[in-house]
């Protein structure tokens, strides 16, 4: 299995992941949060999203998803490409209010899809290519992607967790 091929099977779990936290939701249980300060479903998978779609579409050196259509109306917010969801208050979180489960799928979709077509034509050598000189050591290419899939299966995982308390109010 080649480099590309590893993260293709990597990324593609991840669209299932956002489908089974999401599907059959109304926006109302999207919303919800297990206790005070605490995310909703609606938010971590926008959020996983948000990441993704921030991080691939630097690395591209391309324009967001999030701001070249009417995503951010969907969800109640302004298409700002800086907000990922880092370091958002409560109240910031409260206000990620997406209009259904099929916008988070969509525009997940959306995103997974470009990320898909950059990770087909990656080779092994592109890995090494430093991403962001900001942190010590650099970033490469290769431990950016890793920190992608491993912030979105994280998030993706609480979010099926949250429904879960959800479902067994």
């Amino acid at each position: 299995m080649d480099v590309s091929d590893l993260l293709i099977e990597t990324y593609d779990r991840l669209p299932d992941l956002v489908r089974a936290a999401v599907d059959g939701l109304t926006p109302e249980q999207l919303r919800w949060a297990p206790g005070e300060g605490a995310n909703s479903v609606g938010w971590l998978v926008w959020h996983l999203t948000r990441v993704q779609d921030h991080h691939v579409a630097d690395l591209l050196d391309a324009e967001q998803i999030w701001t070249s259509g009417d995503w951010a109306g969907r969800f109640g917010l302004v298409a700002d490409p800086h907000d990922t969801g880092y370091g958002h208050t409560p109240t910031q979180v409260a206000g990620v209010r997406p209009e259904s489960a099929q916008a988070l799928i969509d525009y997940y979709g959306a995103v997974s899809t470009r990320t898909r077509s950059f990770l087909a034509g990656l080779r092994p050598a592109d890995l090494d290519r430093i991403v962001d000189e900001s942190w010590d050591p650099p970033v490469s290419l290769g431990v950016r992607l890793v920190s992608i899939a491993d912030d979105d299966t994280q998030h993706a995982g609480q979010a099926a967790y949250v429904r879960g308390l959800l479902e067994a109010r």
